[in-house]
């Protein structure tokens, strides 16, 4: 039977975000249904909700850092079971045939992934619905779990801001003896230091602001060098083997790209446009270095992240919010003016609402 859920939604590029009544599909065989505990604020949902990548379909219920409780199953359901703690990213689906999806590379599916929100089902053609609501349903195989002893609240960012920059720092191969540089330190850029840490490379953090060293060294970063210092970054010129370029708007990655030895990378994982000021190709050529882009990473990427997270006792710096107080909170979003993530606590949307009982197919 479909679920009647309530949440908060966008209904238009200019409308703040308000309480939403909507229902939920029913449940298929494969699928598992979380009641949601908390959901990450991601940079991104405040993009999609203002139509700013020029995609967005409404109403937009934002929310792709979901950790839930388990409720219910379908019957082909083998990997969970009512009672464990779950979590969905940023993608419910696939085509789940094509080689990037066959390489669990789903995020790259030739078809297109499914967003847990502002995509369309592949099944129903329906609008999908993400976690700033009190339910949630995916197919098993697009649900991760929630290893013990991960703090839930910080754990729900790592499905986004943690796949994200962990991802790259897979593919690049960073380990003990890497030297990786993070631009930019908020939610990825903080994400990407706690990790790189983790697997043994030195770590470097990029900045404009001086006041930003004291907290990079407490995410784990080994030095900070301030990128309007000349000076500075002379001293780390042909230094990198992987740049993790975090900043969400358009900037001058030009002088980042003296600092990559040669055959050395700079990954965006933030800006999703146009580079401005165009690069200059000169450091590339007589370097053999590389400008590439990463997107989030595949479910088994995922899990294998979330289990290193646990191993490692790595979950995201963040503040708790309410959902009622999710406007202000994108408002100081905008300004960098969160530590260094925002979570909702769901509990805030539930108080009152009874949430009624749900059986799988």
């Amino acid at each position: 039977m479909t679920m009647k859920v309530l949440g908060y939604a966008a209904q238009s590029p200019e409308a703040p975000l308000a309480p939403f009544e909507f229902t939920r599909r029913a449940p298929r065989a494969d699928d598992v249904v979380l009641e949601i505990l908390y959901c990450g604020v991601c940079h991104s949902d405040l993009h999609q909700a203002r139509d700013d990548w020029g995609f967005s379909q409404y109403p937009i219920v934002p929310g792709h850092e979901i950790i839930g409780r388990v409720t219910a199953v379908g019957s082909d359901v083998k990997k969970f079971k009512p009672g464990d703690l779950a979590g969905i990213g940023c993608m419910v689906d696939s085509c789940r045939s094509c080689p990037p999806c066959r390489e669990g590379l789903e995020q790259y599916c030739l078809e297109g992934c499914i967003q847990t929100y502002n995509g369309i089902d592949r099944h129903d053609g329906e609008l999908t619905f993400g976690g700033y609501s009190q339910i949630i349903l995916a197919s098993q195989d697009f649900v991760l779990r929630i290893p013990e002893g991960l703090d839930l609240k910080g754990a729900a960012p790592l499905l986004c801001a943690g796949i994200t920059t962990w991802s790259p720092l897979r593919y690049w191969n960073v380990g003990k003896g890497s030297r990786v540089a993070v631009v930019g330190l908020g939610g990825l850029g903080h994400m990407a230091i706690k990790l790189a840490h983790a697997l043994g490379a030195d770590v470097t953090l990029f900045t404009r602001s001086p006041g930003k060293e004291e907290d990079a060294r407490r995410l784990g970063a080994h030095h900070v060098v301030l990128s309007e210092e000349p000076g500075q970054m002379q001293q780390v010129a042909g230094h990198f083997d992987l740049i993790i370029d975090t900043v969400p708007y358009a900037h001058d990655i030009n002088p980042y790209l003296s600092t990559l030895k040669i055959d050395g990378t700079l990954v965006f994982v933030g800006l999703l446009g146009e580079v401005q000021p165009a690069v200059n190709t000169v450091p590339m050529i007589m370097g053999r270095r590389s400008v590439a882009g990463s997107c989030i990473g595949g479910i088994a990427e995922t899990q294998e992240m979330l289990d290193f997270c646990a191993k490692h006792n790595i979950s995201a710096d963040v503040e708790v919010i309410n959902i009622q107080e999710i406007n202000e909170a994108w408002e100081r979003m905008l300004k960098s003016d969160v530590k260094y993530r925002f979570v909702i606590d769901m509990a805030s949307l539930q108080q009152g609402a009874r949430l009624e009982p749900v059986t799988a197919a």
